[in-house]
């Protein structure tokens, strides 16, 4: 799977996209996708299994302990959440923290309504731009992180933007953390992957400035149109 990764060349200094992203702020929860508000600003969403890190993430790229909850026992948030973002009361994006999935304790009614659910979002919101799947480096991509990255795959084809963070990337040294992330590299086929850790602060700012530039996409000039010569074409020998 490929997607664009490199930072544009309007990436805001750090500190411009950590204080914006700062502006994060509850908007609203739903069970389902037909109960979330049509949206029309750009909308990135968080996913990954259960104890990967997603809500600590959250938390640690909006710089706010308690924003993204975090369910004691795992599996059991299973709602579709959102945070605005932007400054002065004007909504500029959205972040989406889907439940976690894989929890072997979650009834198999449970996972495969939240399947259904998971799948239908990513496949049919029409504002949704950017996926940052989370996964734990000690355990790679999983087989329910592979079906997900297919369920994405057509979507990424089209220029959905996509990141996979190994977090807690702080638990490994830095020879497994190295080789982690070429083996993840290799099953998310040839995705952006990072390395990323809450209680470091690793990749914190390179994370904030990819969620800017992908919420503040930089258009493209529009090409001037081809002068048309005012000389008649050469007659033919």
């Amino acid at each position: 799977m490929t997607a664009s990764t490199a930072l544009a060349p309007s990436t805001p200094d750090p500190k411009i996209a950590m204080g914006w992203l700062h502006t994060a702020k509850f908007l609203t929860t739903a069970p389902e996708l037909k109960h979330l508000p049509r949206l029309e600003v750009p909308e990135i969403a968080f996913v990954g299994r259960s104890n990967a890190g997603k809500s600590t993430c959250i938390n640690t790229l909006t710089q706010q302990h308690r924003l993204a909850f975090a369910s004691k026992t795992p599996g059991r948030t299973q709602s579709i959440n959102l945070f605005s973002l932007g400054k002065q009361g004007v909504t500029d994006a959205v972040l989406t923290d889907l439940p976690g999935y894989g929890y072997a304790a979650v009834p198999k009614e449970a996972k495969y309504r939240w399947q259904q659910v998971m799948g239908n979002y990513l496949q049919t919101r029409d504002n949704l731009k950017a996926v940052v799947l989370l996964c734990d480096p000690r355990l790679g991509l999983t087989e329910l992180d592979e079906i997900l990255l297919d369920v994405i795959r057509p979507r990424v084809e089209e220029g959905l933007k996509f990141l996979v963070l190994l977090t807690k990337s702080d638990k490994l040294n830095k020879t497994d953390a190295a080789k982690a992330l070429q083996i993840v590299k290799l099953q998310a086929g040839g995705g952006d992957v990072k390395l990323f850790s809450s209680l470091k602060r690793r990749g914190v700012e390179e994370v904030a400035q990819h969620l800017w530039n992908w919420a503040h996409p930089v258009e493209k000039p529009a090409k001037a149109p081809k002068a048309e010569s005012d000389s008649p074409p050469d007659a033919a020998a």
